[in-house]
């Protein structure tokens, strides 16, 4: 059984016990949260396609912890005119461990 989840502005495939990392989300260590943007579910025989999203469709996932993403730079350099510039920036991310997948009526 699988479902694909809309979570900030992304989505994601997720099965029972997957950890993902998604954008960060306000909530604290060992919360227990419910997706209820679920665009697909299937469980092996049936899929239900959401328009846009599944009704009654949910996912029960559990935060594992808040962390920083690798961190990523950004170089610019002008030739010949002895001007560059550096930055590098870290992700904020909500570390999510999914428990169980509830299907639509």
């Amino acid at each position: 059984m699988y479902a694909i989840i809309e979570v900030g502005s992304k989505q994601y495939s997720v099965t029972k016990d997957d950890i993902i990392q998604v954008n960060k989300q306000v909530v604290a260590k060992g919360d227990n949260i419910s997706i209820d943007k679920v665009l697909l579910v299937s469980d092996g025989k049936k899929v239900q396609i959401g328009q846009p999203y599944v009704s009654g469709a949910k996912v029960e996932a559990v935060v594992l912890k808040q962390m920083l993403g690798e961190k990523t730079t950004a170089f610019k350099h002008r030739r010949r005119k002895n001007s560059h510039w550096e930055k590098g920036h870290r992700a904020q991310l909500t570390e999510l461990k999914i428990k169980a997948i509830v299907l639509g009526l």
